[in-house]
C-alpha cells in the first residue's frame, strides 16, 4: 500500500490552458440517469477554465451494451446517431472511461468497411476521457480543489487497458489540497461490473467486486474514487450490502470541491 499526500497550501494556483476550445460533452446514459452531479461538476470545471460547452441532450447511449453482447448491427444503429451528431466536433470529452473507449477505440472497429469508417476515425482522434482531457490535452492538473479526506483510486478496465490512462487521474488527485491518496493493492483489478457481464454472471461479478472492496477497505480510506461511474455503481452496491462505511465518488466531484 503506497501513500501519496497532496501538497498543502493556503492559496490555490490554477494554471490555465494557453488556448480555449469548444468542448462537446458526452454524458453516458447511466451518468445522466443516476449520477447527474458528475456531469454538472464537469461542466463547472470546464467553464471555470474558460471553455465553451456544447451538450447535445439528444444523445444518450453510445451503443456499448449491444456491442459488448455481440449485437454489432444493433450497436451501429445507436452509434450512427452519435457519430453524425459529433462529426466535426473540436474536442469530445466523455465522463466515463468505458464510453470513452467505445467512441475512441471501438467505433473505428465497429464502422470498419462502412460509409462511416472515415468519420469514426476522425471522431476517435478528437475524443478524450475527462481526466485525460484535463491532464494530457490541456496540461492542467491543479484546479484549486480541496478535499480533506483519505481516498483510494480504482482503475476502471476500459480507461486503463483500452485507453492506457493510468497516470492522469493520479496527476489530478496529487494537486488536490488536504487529500491523501492511498494506493490499494488491487487498484488495477476489475470491479466485476462489465455492464451486461454483471447481469449474465452475477455470482462471478460479485466475487470479483468483493476482492476490490476488500482491497479498498485495507487502505483505511474514506472514499473510493474513479473516473468511471459504472464501476463506482458496482462498488457502492457491494459496500452498502456489507455495511461498510467507505463511500464512492467520481473524480470530477473531488476536482469541483473547494
Amino acid at each position: 500500500m503506497t501513500r501519496i499526500r497532496a501538497p498543502f497550501g493556503t492559496t490555490a494556483k490554477i494554471v490555465y490552458p494557453a488556448s480555449f476550445v469548444k468542448v462537446t460533452l458526452f454524458i453516458p446514459c447511466f451518468v445522466d440517469a443516476c449520477y447527474p452531479n458528475v456531469g454538472m461538476c464537469i461542466v463547472r470545471i470546464l467553464e471555470k477554465l474558460g471553455h465553451t460547452i456544447d451538450f447535445p441532450e439528444e444523445l444518450t447511449c453510445c451503443g456499448q451494451p449491444a456491442f459488448n453482447s455481440g449485437y454489432w448491427g444493433e450497436a451501429r444503429l445507436v452509434a450512427e446517431r452519435v457519430l453524425k451528431r459529433l462529426r466535426g466536433a473540436e474536442a469530445v470529452v466523455i465522463a466515463s472511461g468505458s464510453c470513452g473507449a467505445m467512441l475512441k477505440v471501438f467505433y473505428p472497429e465497429l464502422f470498419e468497411k462502412t460509409v462511416y469508417a472515415q468519420a469514426a476515425r476522425e471522431l476517435s482522434e478528437n475524443c478524450y476521457e475527462f481526466s485525460d482531457f484535463l491532464a494530457t490535452k490541456l496540461g492542467v492538473t491543479d484546479l484549486g480543489a480541496r478535499f480533506p479526506h483519505k481516498v483510494t483510486l480504482h482503475d476502471g478496465c476500459h480507461g486503463l487497458r483500452e485507453l492506457g490512462k493510468k497516470l492522469p487521474p493520479r496527476q489530478l488527485l496529487a494537486k488536490v489540497r488536504d487529500l491523501e491518496l492511498i494506493e490499494m493493492a488491487e487498484a488495477e483489478t476489475c470491479c466485476g461490473f462489465g455492464g451486461t457481464f454483471a447481469a449474465k454472471f452475477p455470482m462471478i461479478s460479485t466475487a470479483m467486486g468483493e476482492v476490490k472492496c476488500a482491497s479498498a477497505l485495507e487502505t483505511g480510506a474514506e472514499y473510493i474514487v474513479s473516473n468511471d461511474s459504472s464501476c463506482l455503481m458496482q462498488i457502492q452496491g457491494l459496500v452498502d450490502r456489507q455495511g461498510s462505511p467507505i463511500r464512492t465518488i467520481h473524480i470530477a466531484e473531488i476536482l469541483a470541491a473547494s
